[in-house]
């Protein structure tokens, strides 16, 4: 059974950083897409990067600010977030899939629990 923890949210000031973690336990990421999402109150969850063996992409509004990266040896992949900007608040999930799918969710992922992430003055 795939599962996947998530930390590292918490309250940050715009233009702050924070670093995400997503560690995988039962699996191995190697053989997965990871991406990540992230849903603000009263919005869809939307996925902003993902990671592709070692291909990453990135939705516009995050591109140049937040940087994916893996570490198979550990089984983690990590979101660091930079120049954070209010409108990035949001809970962020880590999920699983075979395949990218920035945007809306594909349906076939298997989620984390979420880590919430506040921008904010």
């Amino acid at each position: 059974q795939l599962q996947l923890v998530e930390s590292g949210g918490g309250l940050v000031q715009p233009g702050g950083s924070l670093r995400l973690s997503c560690a995988a336990f039962g699996f191995s990421l190697d053989y997965y897409t990871i991406t990540w999402f992230r849903q603000a109150p009263g919005k869809e969850r939307d996925g902003v990067t993902c990671i592709e063996f070692t291909n990453t992409y990135y939705a516009d509004s995050v591109k140049g600010r937040f940087t994916i990266s893996r570490d198979n040896a550990k089984n983690t992949v990590y979101l660091q977030m930079n120049s954070l900007k209010p409108e990035d608040t949001a809970v962020y999930y880590c999920a699983a899939d075979h395949g990218c799918h920035l945007g809306p969710p594909a349906g076939s992922e298997s989620w984390g629990q979420g880590t919430q992430v506040t921008v904010s003055a």
